[in-house]
This record gives structure tokens, C-alpha cells and sequence, in this order.
């Protein structure tokens, strides 16, 4: 099988989030079956046992033995850094969520034809349609993510379509509750205005501290060359010679919880 060529799949760069798309959602993270995105790694609801006291409650709940998804690459476009990542962390799961429906084809496509080039290899990477600034939290439980990217995101320059960037102060508090203590974001665009924004909202956050970019946690970080050159927009902007800037935020612990743990 071949992998398939992005000519065959070429949509409008981007797409407006708060457009009421037709993408099918859980209600919850547990009645979201991932199987079928991970065949060799997560057992189907069906496969899954059961018994009498949990079939009682529901008979589709999964069990939570299953391997979770840690790694979200949020409008992961045509799957340049899932792909790139895969090999580099082969315990982690990782999903990229895309709403242009081409673009989701284009990379489900080209997993299917890698995974079946390499055997073996590739199975911890899916990706889906979805809204992430809508349903996010509808896929994944408190704390459960490890690493999230947010690469050359829409800048939306105009100040009235601000409210549609993906990073925004309302979004943060999402990002927080989903990511564990200690998570990373990582951000990357080749357009400064939209950097100081994405840095500004997540430095007014109290549950997030940026991590200065010569730190020894960033320059020893595997992802870090990925993230900056591997998607098709940094190759892009590599080629026409253009700046990027990066920006990786830890995700910390609430300081009210621990302001009370140390005075009881």
C-alpha cells in the first residue's frame, strides 16, 4: 500500500470553530470506544470482560485497564508530527484531532499505509474529527493527558476573531483540568503577534509556568525538533526562510490546593 499524496486531499487552510459542524461526540471519555483506532493496542467494548455488578450499570462502560491516550496534537493538520513522534515514544498513545474532513482522510490514510509498510510500527497513532474547542473534555478523563501541541494554529488577525483562537484564557482552564501535573504544552507559530498572545494568556493562568527555552528540560526534550520543523506549516515557513517561535508551558499544581495542604 502507498502512502497517499496530498494533492488528492487539498482543503481551505483552515476552518471556523465556532461553525456548528456535524462531528459526532462522546458524552462522556468512558463511552468512547478507541479500538478502532488503536486495533493492536485497545480491546473493542465487546472484547472487553465483564461482570454481573458492571453490566448492571452498563454493559458498554470500557474498563480503564485499557491503555490511555497521553499525546493530543490539536488541529494536527496532514499528521507530520504524529508521525514523526510515533517511533520516538512507541509506549504512548497519541491522537491528532483535525475538523477539515480531507485533511482527517489524508491522515488516517497515511497511518494505514505506514502501519501496513511497517509492521508493527505505527500502531499507537489515530486521528478523528472533532471540535476541540467544543468537545475536548468529552474524550478525555481529569489529568489523563501527559503532552499537548498547539503548532501554527490559525492567528485569526483580526481582533474581532480573536475569540476563535485555539489558545485563549477561557480555553486554559480546559487544557488544565485535562493535563496532569507536570504536563507540557507546547506551542509553536511563525507569526509574532499570535506568539505573544498565546504566551500571554498562559502566563496570566495561574496553572501554568512557561519554561525558559535554553532550560536543560527543553534542550534535552525529543519532541523539541519536531514540533518546530515537522509539521507541513514549519516545513513551509522553514522553506520560505521564515521565524519561529516557540513556547512550551508546564502545567502546575493548583497553589490554593497546596497552600491548604501546608497549613493543615
Amino acid at each position: 500500500m502507498s502512502l497517499p499524496q496530498k494533492k488528492y486531499y487539498r482543503q481551505r487552510a483552515h476552518s471556523n470553530p465556532l461553525s456548528d459542524h456535524s462531528v459526532e461526540y462522546p458524552i462522556r471519555p468512558d463511552d468512547m470506544d478507541w479500538s478502532s483506532h488503536y486495533p493492536s493496542v485497545i480491546k473493542s467494548f465487546e472484547q472487553q470482560p465483564s461482570n454481573d455488578e458492571e453490566s448492571s450499570v452498563s454493559n458498554k462502560r470500557p474498563k480503564l485497564e485499557n491503555q490511555l491516550i497521553e499525546f493530543v496534537d490539536i488541529g494536527c493538520g496532514y499528521g507530520g508530527l504524529l508521525v514523526a513522534l510515533s517511533p520516538l515514544f512507541p509506549d504512548k498513545l497519541m491522537l491528532g484531532m483535525e475538523l477539515r474532513v480531507k485533511v482527517l482522510d489524508y491522515v488516517l490514510d497515511r497511518i494505514c499505509a505506514l502501519r501496513e509498510q511497517h509492521s508493527g510500527q505505527y500502531t499507537n497513532i489515530s486521528c478523528l474529527r472533532t471540535n476541540a474547542m467544543k468537545y475536548l473534555p468529552n474524550y478525555f478523563h481529569k489529568g489523563q493527558l501527559s503532552k499537548m501541541f498547539f503548532l501554527y494554529p490559525d492567528p485569526h488577525f483580526k481582533k474581532a476573531k480573536h475569540k476563535w483562537r485555539i489558545i485563549n484564557k477561557q480555553l486554559l482552564a480546559e487544557y488544565a483540568y485535562l493535563l496532569r501535573v507536570d504536563g507540557l504544552v507546547y506551542t509553536c507559530t511563525d507569526v509574532l503577534d499570535l506568539h505573544q498572545w498565546m504566551c500571554s494568556c498562559f502566563e496570566q493562568f495561574p496553572l501554568f509556568e512557561r519554561i525558559n527555552n535554553d532550560d536543560p528540560v527543553i534542550k534535552n526534550d525529543p519532541c523539541i525538533e519536531h514540533v518546530i520543523g515537522s509539521t507541513e506549516e514549519g516545513k513551509k515557513v522553514e522553506r520560505n526562510k521564515g521565524d519561529k517561535y516557540l513556547a512550551v508551558f508546564r502545567r502546575i499544581e493548583d497553589p490554593i490546593i497546596t497552600k491548604s495542604s501546608s497549613n493543615s
